[in-house]
């Protein structure tokens, strides 16, 4: 068994059941840690927690905090006036951001560190699933869960470690991956970028910490992985492999064949072709398994094995999951909140649609993103046959003044768009049964609590 780094043999993570924080909790309880935590409410990813022997309290309080705790971990989301955070203060315990301990755990492994503005989750689950699925028992930490509350980490007693790289708040620059995959460069978390540049600056950074002899697998097709591609050329002791339709990339995508809900691709690798499946639709799902292929192949996993591999990859949770169906009505969930995701999940679904309507309950995420993407967002909104928008949530974010949705509204409607907008989310369930039809699809998308919204959609429609 690994090591616990002395630090934090006695952890308390304030947040425990967030998706970024519970995983690192839950390997470090499979490495025999005593791992406590508090989190706002109850969740069956708290409860997968505790049947691994974590301590886990529900709300925030200073008395929380166990006297012998060796560090409390935090995320950027914690506020700095949590009381579990002021106790840390008064009595001397040091504070670690999840970063730090999730650096601390991929000490003495063979890292894969997966960033980009979108599509992190997904490739950094298909490699999870695809290198277990060949007896390589990796331990993996991944922004979502694959199947079951608690499935978004694994202790492996294999060499290789798989973790989402976040440039959120860039921490990613805690990693030292010996392959770094980079899917997309785009403007995004307003609040702590201001411009591209920055953005660049920050993913340079990320790259500057590949380990000497490393791997870089970065998109070619990708304006912005290009450019950075272009920044970060002639470095010493880095091996960049490209990935992509683009005809100049190391690993060419030559075919992607949509049939129904997968996809069939063709890679050019090493000068052969390979064909696969991947089990999930869309174009954007079937380039980030390429990635995959590609990074398992940089660590040396043969290209054919990964290949078939990959398909065992069905799906995580909040991408384009499948909820269920009704009355001839299939719901299904979506984690997309930037345009860009929006966009891709949309063409995705529409493929699978047939003469079915693409039906979605839209929930933008963060004032700040719909400030400044608002416009885009209504304008990605226009592929599906009709939407309601609900308020925004709020997450981590107080109010802007003049920041609401009918920014998206106003930009979805001034193009033809069918855009209704709800603030009461209760309502949801009801409205959607007026509108579906057998053979539609309805999408609840949003990286809020939109998610909660599928099951009331399915039983108002069994009714």
């Amino acid at each position: 068994m690994a090591a616990i780094p002395s630090a934090m043999d006695r952890p308390h993570f304030i947040g425990i059941g967030g998706a970024g924080m519970s995983g690192i909790a839950k390997i470090l309880a499979m490495r025999g840690a005593q791992v406590a935590g508090s989190d706002a409410k109850d969740s069956a990813t708290a409860e997968a927690l505790r049947g691994l022997g974590a301590t886990v309290h529900l709300g925030h309080a200073g008395e929380h905090l166990a006297a012998d705790a060796s560090c409390v971990v935090v995320s950027s989301a914690i506020r700095a006036d949590n009381p579990e955070l002021a106790a840390a203060a008064e009595r001397g315990i040091p504070v670690v951001h999840r970063s730090d301990a999730l650096a601390a755990l991929m000490d003495g492994s063979r890292p894969i560190a997966v960033a980009g503005t979108h599509g992190k989750t997904t490739t950094t689950s298909m490699l999870a699933v695809s290198l277990s699925t060949l007896g390589l028992d990796p331990s993996y930490a991944i922004g979502g869960d694959l199947d079951v509350p608690g499935s978004n980490a694994h202790h492996g007693g294999g060499e290789i470690f798989v973790a989402e790289a976040d440039e959120s708040d860039r921490s990613f620059h805690k990693y030292a991956p010996e392959v770094a995959i980079i899917l997309n460069v785009e403007l995004d978390h307003h609040a702590n970028y201001a411009s591209m540049d920055e953005i660049y600056e920050s993913f340079e950074t990320f790259v500057g910490r590949v380990r000497t002899g490393g791997t870089l697998v970065v998109s070619a097709d990708h304006d912005g992985a290009r450019e950075l591609t272009k920044r970060i050329a002639g470095r010493d002791g880095l091996r960049v492999a490209t990935y992509g339709e683009a005809a100049d990339a190391d690993v060419r995508v030559l075919r992607i064949a949509p049939h129904g809900l997968t996809s069939e691709v063709t890679v050019v690798l090493d000068g052969e072709e390979l064909t696969f499946t991947v089990s999930v639709p869309g174009r954007h799902y079937a380039l980030n398994a390429v990635a995959a292929l590609a990074a398992g192949v940089a660590l040396g996993v043969p290209a054919s094995d990964l290949a078939q591999a990959l398909r065992s990859y069905t799906g995580v949770k909040r991408r384009l999951q499948l909820k269920g169906a009704a009355g001839g009505v299939q719901v299904i969930d979506s984690y997309a909140h930037h345009p860009t995701e929006i966009s891709a999940d949309l063409e995705a679904i529409r493929g699978g649609a047939g003469e079915g309507r693409v039906l979605v309950v839209f929930q933008p995420h963060l004032f700040s993103r719909t400030q400044e993407l608002g416009v885009e967002m209504g304008e990605a909104l226009t592929l599906a046959d009709a939407s309601v928008v609900l308020d925004i949530y709020p997450a981590r974010e107080d109010p802007i003044p003049g920041v609401t949705s009918a920014l998206i509204i106003d930009a979805a409607a001034a193009r033809g768009a069918d855009v209704t907008p709800l603030h009461d989310k209760g309502a949801v369930a009801d409205t959607i049964a007026g509108m579906a039809r057998p053979g539609d699809l309805v999408l609840t998308m949003g990286a809020g609590d939109v998610t909660d919204l599928g099951p009331e959609i399915l039983a108002r429609l069994e009714s």
